[in-house]
């Protein structure tokens, strides 16, 4: 049997030459005139996904099953094309969220890369649709009475240290969890974000270690009295880990359970939101501690440079956009300052 492959450039030949024989050599070659887009989801599935997160590859396969398959699965392959797809795009639009439909693209458009490189369709069809809009939500951080009232809430709770520490270094809730003693440096005063606490997203998933959101390591100098709520909360492990004697998990980790192992989110989020319904805002979630402490930041005239490392992200620019309603406020008492300043030294 004899195929033709082709490109613009021999260099692109040879690559998807390579790519070919590499897949009759694994069992997984199928003639592109035949390969529905369901099979080719099965192989990509299979195949191409050896490098992303496990619970990455389980929301892939979750949106396949229950999104890609019914909408293109029997199509085949080759006859597949951006009219046929933006139309299915559009009747996902009526029962999923901009986001959602987004990240059912974004799944669909890298399969579909993929197969463009092994040379079974020349173009991704999917290049041209366009995508429902997606609507900045808005940012809701707990106002000066509401976190008065959690810091009340919170005194004597099981997580109370927890939940302080998120409020004042506005770790994700990941990092929180997932951090180790050894990362916090009560000498020099600082805390080490170099991994995150994640679970598996099917039933029964599993938990484990991974790098920070955006991959990269930093360095925390929270506010003094954040290390002292953290020495606080080491002498009472310590004081629960003698107490249980071999029953302790030493796990490492700052915040536990009741025996030392690692703390689920379930447990962190379903107490988060007991305690905010008590105080009269059942809607906050755990992750507005982080934007309460951002916007805390803004207000206390942190530059953005410097919450931009504080939070992780990969860009003061970000940070910029996501905080764009804090800043300009910012702004503009700012204005007012200088204003009344302006007026007080020249009597205006």
């Amino acid at each position: 049997m004899q195929k033709s492959i082709y490109g613009q450039t021999q260099t692109e030949v040879r690559k998807k030459l390579l790519v070919m024989t590499m897949d009759v050599d694994a069992g997984i070659y199928r003639d592109p005139s035949k390969l529905t887009v369901g099979q080719w989801l099965d192989t990509w599935k299979k195949e191409y996904l050896l490098n992303v997160r496990p619970s990455t590859a389980h929301l892939y396969t979750q949106q396949i099953r229950l999104y890609l398959n019914p909408a293109f699965g029997e199509t085949k392959l080759c006859k597949l094309d951006s009219a046929t797809i933006q139309k299915k795009y559009r009747e996902l639009s009526d029962k999923l969220s901009p986001k959602s439909v987004k990240n059912v693209h974004g799944i669909f458009h890298k399969a579909l890369e993929q197969a463009v490189k092994n040379g079974y369709i020349k173009f991704n069809p999917s290049n041209a649709c366009e995508l429902p809009k997606i609507e900045k939500q808005d940012i809701c951080p707990l106002s000066d009475e509401q976190q008065k009232a959690f810091l009340r809430a919170i005194e004597g709770h099981v997580h109370e240290d927890l939940y302080k520490v998120d409020l004042f270094t506005g770790m994700r809730e990941g990092e929180l969890l997932g951090l180790m003693w050894d990362c916090v440096d009560f000498q020099r005063g600082t805390i080490l974000i170099d991994k995150q606490l994640r679970k598996d997203q099917k039933m029964g998933g599993e938990y484990y270690f991974s790098p920070p959101k955006n991959g990269k390591s930093r360095i925390l100098t929270p506010a003094p009295f954040v290390m002292d709520i953290l020495k606080a909360h080491k002498v009472k492990q310590t004081e629960q880990r003698l107490k249980l004697g071999p029953v302790w998990d030493n796990s490492g980790l700052v915040f536990t359970n009741e025996t030392g192992g690692r703390l689920s989110y379930r447990t962190a989020y379903d107490c988060f939101k007991r305690i905010v319904a008590q105080i009269g805002a059942p809607k906050a979630r755990f992750h507005d501690l982080r934007h309460t402490y951002a916007v805390n930041a803004i207000r206390a005239g942190d530059d953005i440079k410097t919450i931009q490392g504080n939070l992780g992200h990969a860009t003061a620019a970000f940070t910029l956009n996501v905080y764009a309603h804090f800043t300009s406020e910012m702004q503009q008492d700012s204005a007012q300052r200088m204003d009344s300043y302006a007026k007080r030294l020249f009597n205006l």
